[in-house]
């Protein structure tokens, strides 16, 4: 189980190679495709997974694999473009290593992004939605095993799991940038297949309006931790039970890329509102 020795460890190896850390920084996990805007940053150091000891390396295809730190508008910003799912064969608490690095290095705040399925018929391929709730519906959760006090307490309330503040900082950025920003209640699932058609029904009546492969335990893992969170899925198409359309990853990889620029504008925007 990742532990806070781990976590030292692996964080020692990647401060000898940030130079100008800064204690502070925002944290954002990007999805599939969301990588290339958000990672353009000034003084920026980049680092390859595969070159920090310890650390997961990311399988995925749109799943950059790399760390970047630098300064976006003068604030410092540590990005991982490139998370690690379920479904690679990780369990939920090697799958929530970004979050414990940020946590262990004092990060106090995380933009989690991804790429989702829209349920709620009235979104639409290509919006952007800021994640109001979620629905872990893996199974697994990143607080299973021995519980580290360190990093938070063995029962966290999860019933404000996405920070309102920030939400509030969002809508009000989306505005000034001109994005669309839906809200809705993200479910996770452990993939890799897509849903059928039954279970795309019962997400939608069980309240949920987008769904994917991430981020719920992440959320939960930070909330253990105190961090504050922020949530935007990128919704790369729409699944209605009963008019589905059939989806390929690079499908998805593709519509990403296309609103990677919106959820970049977006996400400057926010980070530039922050004190």
């Amino acid at each position: 189980m990742t532990s806070p020795e781990s976590i030292s460890y692996i964080n020692r190896h990647i401060l000898e190679k940030i130079d100008n850390f800064q204690p502070g920084a925002t944290g954002i996990i990007l999805g599939s495709g969301l990588g290339e805007a958000i990672t353009r940053l000034d003084e920026c150091t980049e680092l390859s997974y595969s070159d920090i000891p310890g650390f997961p390396e990311s399988t995925v295809k749109g799943h950059g694999g790399k760390l970047f730190y630098g300064f976006m508008d003068g604030t410092p910003v540590m990005v991982f473009s490139g998370r690690f799912h379920l479904y690679e064969g990780y369990s939920a608490a090697e799958a929530c290593t970004p979050v414990r690095v940020m946590g262990e290095l004092g990060i106090g705040r995380i933009f989690i992004t991804n790429a989702a399925g829209a349920l709620n018929p009235q979104f639409d391929a290509g919006d952007l939605m800021l994640i109001t709730d979620h629905i872990n519906f893996t199974g697994c959760s990143p607080l299973s095993g021995p519980n580290h006090e360190k990093w938070g307490v063995r029962f966290p309330d999860m019933s404000r799991v996405y920070c309102k503040e920030l939400c509030s900082t969002a809508i009000e950025a989306a505005k000034t940038v001109s994005v669309r920003l839906e809200r809705g209640v993200y479910v996770q699932v452990s993939g890799p297949n897509l849903e059928t058609p039954a279970e795309t029904r019962m997400f939608r009546t069980l309240g949920a309006d987008a769904v994917g492969m991430s981020t719920a335990i992440e959320a939960i893992a930070a909330v253990h931790m105190g961090i504050k969170v922020m949530g935007i899925a990128c919704l790369t198409n729409k699944n209605l039970p009963d008019c589905m359309a059939e989806t390929t990853h690079e499908a998805v990889i593709e519509q990403a890329a296309k609103s990677s620029a919106a959820m970049s504008a977006l996400i400057r925007e926010i980070i530039s509102r922050q004190d």
